[in-house]
């Protein structure tokens, strides 16, 4: 028997994650024009039409680089050849607050979340790989925030869908060649500027060669494992959660708990009082941490977003 292509394997990866979608339903997928959104469109259409499942394609322009018009406009050309009908173009407006990454993924999603809701879309499906979930946990486990940052991306979040996670760039690529897609390749990804660049371009190959061949499938492997850990602790947690004043926290109660849960109810308690969300890092719950168990007469912590936590009589006081 041949073997599969990577088309194929693509197909199948999408195939599984439309299983629970009925015909008649709207579906997106969000396309940059790079590799790995195109053939996640292209086996996407090729699947949803055997399902009558309706997909639109959605190109999102963050308007950073001067040619992202003209960019937006042949992926759009590129969709139409594989036989795309519904497709989409979002202009947005990036504000830049928290790093130009960060602020584009947020106003990214802002923008599929909005047409998501305009369309009755049941699911968006986004082209993310192996290769970008390896990148994902080495850059959680520099910022040292624990389980769920090192569980890298799930493969479901509400309405996103990352069917890809088992599929490497280089398959991705093979598979555009198979259907005759152009894509592009955006310089950003190549500018070590950036973080996950450099954890892409450097550390990875550092990786491969010093240690051995297998990294990236070693490190999607661990993360799955990591994400069902940290699911069912975050479980736990939020059953604490919800027996408790997440503003005014009794300090025995906490004492009492694992570290592991104690620790989870507390940042979700910060970040209900306001804390801009991923913000939170190890180092900031520790002096949090020492509140509760190396009581000292210690003051007030300070956090993202203002909130300040505060021991006062017995309580851990969130304010």
């Amino acid at each position: 028997m041949a073997e599969a292509t990577p088309l194929y394997q693509i197909r199948l990866a999408v195939r599984a994650e439309l299983t629970d979608l009925s015909a008649g339903d709207t579906v997106l997928v969000a396309v940059s024009g790079g590799a790995d959104s195109s053939a996640l469109a292209a086996g996407l259409l090729a699947e949803a039409k055997e399902r009558a499942i309706r997909p639109i394609a959605v190109i999102i322009d963050h308007a950073l680089q001067p040619n992202s018009a003209d960019v937006a406009m042949n992926t759009k050309a590129e969709l139409a050849k594989v036989g795309f009908t519904n497709i989409e173009i979002k202009r947005i407006k990036v504000e830049v607050t928290d790093g130009m990454e960060a602020s584009a993924r947020r106003a990214r999603y802002a923008a599929l979340n909005e047409i998501a809701e305009s369309t009755n879309a049941v699911a968006i499906f986004l082209g993310h790989t192996k290769d970008d979930q390896a990148e994902t946990v080495l850059l959680g486990l520099a910022r040292g925030s624990g389980t769920r940052s090192l569980s890298g991306m799930a493969e479901r979040i509400d309405k996103y869908r990352r069917p890809l996670l088992s599929i490497t760039r280089s398959q991705t690529e093979t598979a555009c060649k198979e259907v005759g897609v152009k894509y592009w390749s955006d310089p950003h990804n190549q500018s070590m500027e950036y973080a996950r660049v450099r954890v892409r371009e450097k550390v990875l190959p550092l990786m491969e060669s010093e240690i051995g061949p297998g990294i990236a499938d070693a490190l999607t492997r661990s993360a799955k494992i990591l994400r069902d850990d940290a699911d069912a602790l975050d479980q736990w947690a939020e059953e604490v959660l919800d027996e408790i004043d997440p503003i005014e926290m009794d300090i025995e109660t906490l004492a009492s708990l694992p570290r592991a849960i104690r620790s989870r109810v507390i940042r979700k308690a910060i970040y209900l009082a306001g804390a801009p969300s991923g913000s939170l890092s190890a180092e900031h719950l520790e002096p949090v941490e020492a509140l509760v168990t190396a009581w000292k007469g210690q003051g007030p912590v300070s956090l993202p977003g203002g909130v300040t936590v505060a021991r006062i009589s017995g309580r851990l006081s969130l304010s």
